[in-house]
């Protein structure tokens, strides 16, 4: 099995390939740590065939995207139990279940999931993949694509920003919260909100990390 570290990186890589190309600062970025280091690492990775490279694009192998999905899903069953069972916040929860996802045995993972009653999300509205690495697509749109006057239910929230989350919580805006969206000011300007009854000015850059779908939507 590949080191902490290694998982580390196959994760980051595979979440950042979600959005599109991988290229190695964001992956410096997102890990916080320095471009020399990701270099080293990313050697590490493509000699024992978890991902190639080409015009500097980093492409994870078949094997390495088998690794990274299984890294996925013990993170965010770890989160599951972490809020569920524990009752940390869901900011705190994400730097705890970085720690326990190395630890977590296939034995392990089998039992944590049949006891919490096979989630299908983390608290972050993610899909925790199957034990056979199927990953179902939560649908939805950004919130900062929702016309005024709308009434929406938030379905997924970026999981990786434990400031972002931590405000998010302090305003009550969690998967399954309805948000109504009262004004939308021009160019690019901020969202205002409506939330549990109380009204909010919401940032177009945290707007966009926010998937809601229609209230009363299937």
């Amino acid at each position: 099995m590949p080191s902490a570290t290694l998982e580390e990186y196959l994760e980051t890589i595979f979440k950042l390939s979600e959005r599109g190309e991988v290229r190695p600062t964001p992956i410096a970025e997102a890990l916080g740590v320095s471009g020399p280091t990701v270099t080293a690492t990313l050697k590490r990775l493509e000699s024992r065939g978890l991902i190639t490279r080409s015009d500097g694009a980093v492409v994870l192998s078949d094997e390495g995207r088998e690794l990274a999905v299984d890294i996925v899903r013990r993170h965010r069953v770890a989160e599951r139990f972490l809020v569920d069972v524990l009752g940390l916040s869901w900011d705190e929860a994400h730097e705890d279940a970085c720690r326990l996802e190395h630890a977590l045995s296939p034995r392990v993972m089998l039992a944590l999931e049949a006891f919490l009653d096979n989630p299908e999300v983390c608290p972050h509205g993610h899909p925790i993949p199957s034990a056979e690495g199927i990953i179902t697509p939560v649908a939805g749109r950004p919130l900062c694509d929702v016309e005024s006057g709308s009434s929406t239910r938030i379905v997924q929230v970026a999981e990786d920003d434990e400031a972002m989350l931590a405000y998010l919580g302090s305003l009550g805006m969690y998967p399954g919260t309805e948000v109504t969206v009262c004004e939308v000011a021009p160019f690019k300007g901020p969202l205002l909100v409506e939330v549990n009854g109380a009204t909010f000015a919401i940032g177009r850059d945290v707007a966009e990390d926010i998937l809601v779908e229609l209230a009363g939507s299937e």
